[in-house]
């Protein structure tokens, strides 16, 4: 057993990666996918016959939470990637705690 399960790697189309995100929708993984490209990602995506995505990494290394917590990831304009971005729940003006 794992140290950590939830850090999943699997084979997608053939390449070993580390699975960020299972059974999404198209528009989800289009967003995280953007994110996981402008931070140098190479991202594998997987559809399945039901037309929900998942989404891998190259790198097994990478870990989304601990990506995200320790402020590693950054949005294609530069800005910081927060739980509230990265769930797509903000709001263009104050902190993700005023809701």
């Amino acid at each position: 057993m794992a140290i950590n399960p939830h850090h999943t790697i699997e084979e997608l189309n053939g390449i070993r990666c580390s699975v960020v995100e299972k059974k999404v929708a198209e528009n989800r993984a289009f967003y995280i996918t953007r994110i996981l490209e402008s931070n140098g990602y190479k991202v594998i995506s997987v559809t399945d016959e039901n037309g929900l995505v998942t989404i891998g990494v190259t790198d097994i290394l990478f870990n989304p939470v601990h990506a995200l917590y320790s402020r590693s990831l950054k949005m294609v304009d530069g800005s910081l990637v927060t739980p509230a971005i990265w769930n797509d729940k903000y709001q263009e003006e104050g902190f993700y705690w005023n809701y």
